[in-house]
């Protein structure tokens, strides 16, 4: 009587072995995205905050804004932002819009706050 070997043949094992680094690899790239996912998320939350912080000094010196463009910087989380606020006029003359474009320390734009400034 012959008896039947107990185990796995060499193609179940590769096979078991391509699974397992599929699955590997794909968790890997996941890990990845979230990593890149965080790291943007912190660049957009210190670039709203330049923003925020330039518009409100707008609104705290109670002067209305002049037309034009005007550059400045900031420092958050360790990191150097560059921006620019653009001054626009709007339909109404008594009110003007301004946005507050915020770039990395690459020029890469993150992030653009805009709002309305009226005549005090």
């Amino acid at each position: 009587m012959k008896t039947r070997s107990r185990g796995f043949t060499l193609v179940e094992v590769l096979v078991a072995l391509a699974i397992v680094a599929v699955a590997l690899g794909a968790g890997f790239q996941a890990a990845a995205s979230l990593s890149d996912n965080a790291e943007r998320l912190a660049d957009v939350s210190a670039a709203q905050w330049c923003a925020d912080n330039q518009l409100t000094n707008l609104k705290l010196s109670k002067q209305f804004p002049g037309v034009g463009d005007s550059d400045f910087g900031c420092d958050q989380l360790g990191r150097r932002y560059t921006g620019q606020l653009a001054v626009r006029p709007t339909p109404n003359p008594n009110f003007r819009r301004v946005d507050a474009n915020v770039s990395d320390a690459a020029g890469r734009p993150v992030l653009t706050l805009s709002t309305i400034l009226g005549r005090y």
